[in-house]
């Protein structure tokens, strides 16, 4: 008898995070039933507020607390603003709950890259994203250090794909980081620059949604289950 397929909620602050992770897992984790829940006005309260607030944490506990409810597996945060929730959501919940870009980063960490940039379109994703890859690099890679670079271009949010890549590209010029051996999207509305951007620079471009769908697929697969449902 085949199991049921493993249900997987993804909770969104932008619509268009909503698009690409489900073509991200698609073609990743096709046997996850996925649920889409979103609140677009998540990321906007936090950018007015300059930061999460204790209203916006509960608020987003609550959206977490109604999924896990509704009976999902595991979860993904798309919004890389809210990812210290999730802390609090793994010492609540006994199911697997990733940042947003939690998989990619430790994926970059495994790597062989020495510098790494991290690019955004909103301020508050750049702090979220350093503090969990400062985080990390004492488990994944404590014998090598990294050098961590930061850029932020608001105008490449909601631009078209070219025009994003070049926003991205001139911040990074600006703060010193063409020198980096890879870039990491610190959002996944920046993952259609992705390849643009890879072309402006000449080195790796990462994005975490095809990365938190694998890793996900590995902790609620089945051994020796097929990857593909027809």
């Amino acid at each position: 008898m085949n199991e049921s397929p493993p249900l997987v909620a993804m909770i969104h602050a932008v619509p268009a995070a909503h698009r690409i992770a489900q073509e991200a897992f698609a073609q990743e984790f096709p046997r996850a039933t996925v649920w889409n829940v979103l609140d677009d006005r998540l990321l906007d309260d936090a950018r007015t507020t300059g930061g999460l607030t204790d209203a916006l944490r509960r608020r987003m506990l609550r959206l977490i607390a109604h999924v896990m409810d509704g009976g999902a597996q595991g979860l993904l945060l798309t919004c890389s603003s809210y990812g210290e929730v999730v802390d609090t959501a793994r010492a609540l919940w006994d199911v697997p709950v990733l940042k947003s870009d939690e998989s990619l980063f430790k994926a970059a960490l495994s790597g062989p890259y020495r510098r790494i940039a991290v690019v955004a379109s909103t301020p508050p994703a750049v702090p979220a994203a350093v503090a969990q890859l400062e985080a990390l690099v004492p488990a994944v890679r404590p014998d090598r250090p990294v050098d961590l670079v930061t850029a932020l271009s608001e105008q490449a949010a909601g631009a078209e794909p070219a025009a994003a890549a070049r926003h991205l590209a001139d911040a990074l010029h600006a703060a010193g980081g063409t020198d980096a051996d890879a870039v990491l999207l610190a959002q996944y509305s920046l993952a259609p620059a992705r390849d643009a951007l890879a072309a402006l620079l000449g080195v790796p471009v990462l994005d975490g949604a095809g990365a938190a769908a694998r890793e996900l697929r590995g902790l609620l697969t089945p051994a020796g289950a097929p990857a593909v449902v027809s």
